[in-house]
């Protein structure tokens, strides 16, 4: 398929969509992220339709944890049911989602994508100059890889908030929501935020809450985000996020 105009010098990183992180009972599972698998497979198949480079971020680990960041080198023991051992099942991508032979696979070991690999390299080489980021979770490895993209200077990084997850609903809302923040990274982030506004809104359309019966706040600060003309003024917090894996 020939690259479409409107996918050019764009790229779409799913972040760590694995089975680890997504199966209950894993230790490293969080919660809230196999409701947002269906919205992941969507925003996906959008960028494929538009031409838009799909990039794999994952994480991979040493058996015994030696590339691991040493507060959780605790958690391996040469097993291979050790959390996202390269090799594993743990370490495969969520079933539904495939990398196909346009897609690039990115392997990292820290919270960012971007810290001590050669995304950007790979990106700039791409000619990329746009992010949209999806997958999990939300204020670790989401917020790390979205802060240090505004630091690398992208024109424009987006977060798609029904294709992303935390390990709660409220920690995930706060910190997609609050437009009270100080933060200059994180204002400077959302001045291009409205960038997939259409395809965010398809998203969107079948999105599902943790719970049955989500909260309006939460309803409504997911409609907030993709309204088509967010600036500045509106940004994303810094939030308090739980001590999960990534």
């Amino acid at each position: 398929m020939a690259m479409e105009e409107n996918g050019k010098n764009t790229a779409l990183l799913i972040i760590d969509m694995q089975k680890d992180f997504v199966t209950p009972g894993s230790p490293v599972c969080v919660h809230g992220s196999q409701s947002i698998v269906p919205s992941v497979i969507k925003a996906v198949d959008i960028a494929r339709l538009r031409g838009i480079l799909v990039v794999w971020v994952v994480r991979e680990h040493d058996s015994l944890g030696r590339d691991v960041e040493l507060f959780r080198r605790h958690m391996y023991s040469g097993k291979k049911t050790d959390p996202l051992v390269k090799g594993s099942k743990g370490a495969e991508l969520v079933d539904g989602l495939v990398i196909t032979g346009n897609d690039y696979k990115l392997v990292k070991t820290r919270f960012s994508a971007f810290f001590g690999t050669n995304l950007h390299s790979f990106l700039q080489a791409a000619d990329i100059k746009k992010l949209v980021v999806v997958g999990v979770q939300t204020p670790n490895c989401i917020r790390q890889t979205v802060f240090d993209a505004v630091e690398l200077d992208y024109q424009s990084v987006t977060v798609i908030v029904d294709a992303t997850a935390a390990g709660s609903p409220e920690v995930h809302v706060g910190w997609t929501s609050d437009g009270t923040t100080t933060s200059i990274s994180a204002q400077r982030l959302c001045t291009a935020i409205h960038l997939w506004y259409k395809e965010a809104a398809l998203v969107l359309k079948d999105y599902k809450p943790w719970t049955s019966n989500g909260s309006n706040r939460q309803h409504q600060c997911l409609k907030t985000m993709h309204r088509p003309l967010l600036t500045k003024d509106y940004a994303l917090r810094t939030c308090r996020g739980t001590n999960n894996y990534h």
